[in-house]
């Protein structure tokens, strides 16, 4: 649903409402989720730390998410500032959702779904923060 064609931007490029972006925002995190959360599985069962297979699940899903919301959630071109904005917010939500689920992981204690319940809360917790960032700062028309 696009709600509007942005007559000041020299490309002609449409703007996509709030209703728009956070279906599409939700679409996006949940390939994205798929793909952290997997990878997350994966490097556990593999025998890698848990803490850092949490920080490389979160740097595969956070790649994802970025390539797809850019364009297809947010509508927004290319250039430097964008990215600078995207970065200073992932590594920000990087350290909160790592953070996150550590202490998930401490406070939780060990049953069968640990593992999946401290990963919903910290990817819960950056995911609220991802999004009001992104359409407030980073892809902000």
């Amino acid at each position: 649903m696009v709600t509007a064609v942005d007559a000041g931007s020299p490309t002609g490029s449409r703007s996509v409402g709030l209703l728009t972006q956070l279906t599409r925002f939700v679409l996006v995190g949940g390939l994205a989720a798929i793909v952290d959360y997997g990878s997350y599985q994966a490097l556990v069962a593999l025998g890698t730390w848990v803490h850092l297979a949490k920080a490389i699940s979160f740097i595969l899903g956070t790649t994802t998410a970025y390539l797809l919301n850019r364009r297809w959630t947010f509508n927004a071109t290319g250039g430097a500032a964008p990215v600078a904005k995207f970065m200073l917010l992932y590594t920000v939500t990087f350290f909160v959702n790592v953070g996150v689920n550590a202490l998930m992981l401490h406070l939780l204690g060990d049953f069968r779904w640990h593992l999946t319940v401290a990963w919903v809360i910290a990817q819960g917790t950056a995911t609220l923060i991802n999004f009001v960032m992104l359409r407030t700062v980073v892809f902000r028309h």
